[in-house]
């Protein structure tokens, strides 16, 4: 797997002419732990961290410049995220940005490296029994299997309107290809896996 298959894009960066409370702005309002600092052509010239953040606490009106980590570590679109994550925990680091031919195109965060620890299809299967709980309540009834986006959910059904509403909800959930409704199946105790 490559950096670019985990990424977070578009990236939230400030640039050069931004001051310490901008920088903090950007990192509180959005949930970060770093964000690059860019330069008018977009590539990186540092990072602001939450440590840097708190460092400048009595600077907020400095130029992010002065307080910036200076010397980021960057990586490549094709880089291969195993020796990221090496690079990540041997360097004490929380994200690292992405540059293609020298500018800020992605930003690979420890959240995003253990996402990939993460099936997809468990993801799936998880979203899909909260959504069915929430509609079924203590009437847990259906079997969900997923393989590959592939959903299937068995058990008994009320009727064709309910068969017809458990496959449109399913189908709302991200990474679902698509739903097999397998009515009349014996129903499970429970979720099943």
């Amino acid at each position: 797997m490559r950096a670019r298959d985990i990424m977070s894009r578009p990236v939230v960066s400030v640039d050069t002419t931004a001051t310490v409370l901008d920088a903090v702005t950007a990192l509180t309002e959005h949930g970060f732990a770093a964000v690059p600092v860019v330069d008018d052509g977009d590539r990186v010239v540092g990072i602001f961290s939450e440590s840097d953040g708190l460092r400048a606490e009595h600077r907020r009106d400095a130029p992010v410049t002065e307080v910036m980590t200076p010397l980021v570590e960057v990586t490549t679109p094709d880089a291969d995220v195993a020796k990221i994550a090496e690079r990540m925990l041997a360097k004490h680091l929380r994200s690292v940005p992405v540059v293609e031919e020298g500018l800020l195109v992605g930003i690979v965060a420890r959240r995003d490296l253990l996402r990939t620890m993460v099936r997809t299809d468990d993801v799936i299967t998880a979203n899909v029994r909260g959504l069915l709980d929430k509609y079924a309540g203590s009437r847990r009834q259906w079997t969900v299997r997923v393989a590959d986006g592939h959903v299937t959910v068995s058990g008994e059904f009320a009727d064709t309107a309910e068969r017809s509403l458990v496959g449109a909800l399913v189908r709302t959930v991200g990474g679902v290809k698509d739903v097999v409704i397998a009515a009349g199946m014996p129903a499970a105790i429970g979720w099943d896996d």
